[in-house]
């Protein structure tokens, strides 16, 4: 059966079918972005409570569960979700592919995670969201101590989990399969080496949180022992499984914001980066040993002196290929001839703030340091140093960059300038005083301290900077509306005079991305072609009829039975169920399986873009 031409469809019917990977990158960035703003008002309201000493803002139940639901919704849904928009929308123009290896599974991996996220931010409306912290430690996650709301962090973590371990399947083999001729592997751009690395982290990493989660979920829901002491389990054991995961999910989410740094310096001073062979090496270090540190956030657990040891070299040694990376990025800039925009200002900002954070990860990894800071704000600092001043800066310097490839318009430099100060000062008050009140002595985590501790005049620092971080938000806001309406289209596809593949198509990108898939001649293969070629990429393919993947609604219906499945176990735990659990356990599962046979027997075999159409789309880009 020959491949179709697709049909006219709805624009919302569009959306909810699509396997587009630059549309799924649009959803991922969509539903990032409400992710991080609902996480973003916890932050706002924690500050508030913490604003003066004795306030009664919140109560402890109130802030336990806005400090749990802040982490892991950041964490797990924000952060993630926004580094895997960009992934998807440009690993694929970066290699010379029209798609990503898997576009069903693409779109699949998507809706897990979205429903995944939506089932953990209902706990609200049953009883109160999670409140066990975000690392979910036992035995306050059990069912002992941790009331339902622990179940939606539970089965919501692990529906998401794999909505993130698909991704990161898929863009492996993306990577290494999907790559245009000539496009070797030492010739690819940073991005994509670290989008690799990080991948090949989530496929080994969230295996045991998975595990991790499984066995809370038996103890909880059906009688397990494994982290209840006095039926012969151990809590310590959580700790283990979860910071095995834990840690190197600092570098799933840190290594992507490195990708976006070394695309947009190079840009931005009008240079090749330096040291790139460096660069790629120092990233698999930083992978391996991101395996190898995890039990130095348990140095107060009491381990012993020799793992205590060895942990603490390991986690001291990573900062050797990090400072690698640090200084390969300031080579890049001397002697460049520096544009400095708003993406510019937020890649450069990136390097001394991520330095802080590093500097004092390098502190808390000596064993005897940590001991006195390990449950202080000296912590909060240090962590906040690297997932704001390294991921949420690379995040905006990466969106500035892209955003004219992803919608054919600039964002506006002005609003973008006060953004980016409003940004940088606001978080360099809000958590660089954290670090004097961690070495003051304020433990983390409480709720409330008593006047006359010398606390004050910090926490009221610290929150007036997080008010000027989310003026700077809703600057960001601004300017996406404003310029949407009022911003400056691209009629090129290149507005920055950039070096990489994905600016040599036109913006925004057609659906095919390639009309002919391209011929690399070298790294930086679109500014080796604007120097050395004709100003072109040759192509490698000749003009033809291009294939495409059919759209389907299958990944959504499977997500959906997933979240009744996920629901109907956490019903177990509830008292007096409107309807049986089993009931909608079962609904679930045959809406998931139900699905996944269809889509077994449905032969579908795609549609074809006729090479007229192609022509004339090509016609017009250039016009």
């Amino acid at each position: 059966m020959e491949p179709k031409q697709q049909k006219e469809k709805s624009v919302l019917w569009d959306w909810l079918t699509t396997v587009d990977h630059k549309k799924i990158a649009i959803l991922y960035l969509i539903a990032g972005t409400i992710f991080f703003i609902k996480a973003g008002v916890m932050a706002l309201l924690m500050r508030i409570q913490l604003m003066y000493p004795d306030n009664t803002f919140l109560t402890g139940q109130t802030y336990n569960e806005l400090l749990t639901m802040h982490g892991t919704i950041m964490l797990f849904l924000a952060i993630t979700p926004l580094l895997f928009a960009f992934m998807n929308y440009i690993i694929p123009l970066q290699i010379g592919a029209r798609d990503v290896a898997f576009p069903f599974l693409n779109a699949l991996a998507f809706w897990i995670f979205f429903f995944g996220g939506l089932l953990l931010s209902v706990s609200w409306f049953f009883g109160g969201a999670p409140d066990g912290g975000w690392t979910a430690y036992a035995p306050l996650s059990t069912a002992e101590y941790g009331p339902m709301g622990m179940d939606f962090y539970v089965l919501g973590l692990q529906v998401s989990g794999i909505g993130t371990l698909v991704s990161g399947i898929n863009f492996i083999v993306t990577i290494i399969n999907m790559r245009a001729p000539g496009m070797t592997m030492m010739r690819m751009t940073l991005f994509c080496w670290t989008s690799l690395i990080t991948s090949i982290l989530i496929v080994f990493a969230f295996t045991p949180l998975a595990a991790g989660l499984a066995l809370l979920m038996l103890d909880r829901l059906f009688g397990g022992q494994f982290f209840i002491p006095d039926a012969g389990g151990n809590p310590v054991i959580w700790q283990h499984i979860f910071w095995v995961f834990g840690h190197p999910e600092v570098y799933i989410l840190v290594l992507p914001a490195f990708g976006f740094i070394s695309e947009v310096i190079p840009a931005f001073s009008r240079k090749r980066l330096f040291g790139y062979t460096a660069m790629v090496f120092a990233t698999l270090v930083i992978a391996f040993l991101g395996f190898m540190v995890w039990a130095h956030h348990m140095f107060t657990v009491g381990l012993g002196p020799i793992s205590n040891s060895v942990f603490a070299l390991s986690s001291m040694a990573i900062a050797i290929p990090t400072g690698i990376k640090i200084f390969n990025w300031l080579f890049t800039m001397w002697g460049g001839k520096i544009t400095f925009n708003t993406a510019m200002l937020c890649a450069s900002s990136f390097v001394p703030t991520f330095v802080l954070g590093g500097v004092t990860g390098v502190m808390v990894a000596m064993a005897p340091v940590d001991k006195l800071y390990h449950d202080t704000y000296f912590v909060v600092a240090h962590f906040h140093y690297i997932v704001i001043g390294g991921i949420v800066f690379g995040l905006l310097a990466a969106l500035y960059y892209w955003y004219p490839k992803m919608f054919g318009h600039l964002l506006n430099e002005t609003l973008g300038k006060w953004m980016f100060w409003l940004m940088y000062i606001g978080f360099h008050l809000t958590f660089f005083v954290q670090h004097i009140l961690g070495v003051i002595g304020m433990p983390r985590r409480y709720f409330t301290y008593m006047e006359g501790q010398e606390l004050g005049t910090y926490n009221f620092i610290s929150t007036i900077g997080t008010f000027l971080m989310t003026v700077a938000i809703i600057v960001l806001v601004v300017n996406i509306v404003y310029s949407g309406y009022k911003g400056e289209r691209v009629t090129t596809g290149d507005p920055w005079d950039a070096r990489t593949l994905e600016w040599s198509i036109p913006s925004p990108v057609p659906e095919y991305n390639f009309a002919q898939v391209p011929q690399v001649r070298a790294m930086d293969p679109w500014f080796y072609e604007k120097v050395h070629g004709e100003g072109n990429m040759k192509p490698a393919t000749s003009l033809d009829d291009i294939h495409m993947p059919s759209p389907s609604i299958l990944p959504l219906l499977m997500a959906f039975g997933l979240f009744w499945w996920g629901f109907g176990m956490i019903m177990l735990a509830m008292e007096n169920p409107l309807v049986p659990p089993i009931v909608v356990i079962g609904i679930g599962a045959l809406i998931t399986f139900g699905s996944m046979v269809a889509r077994s027997v449905k032969e579908d075999h795609g549609w074809h873009i006729p090479v007229e159409t192609v022509k004339e789309i090509e016609e017009n880009n250039r016009s």
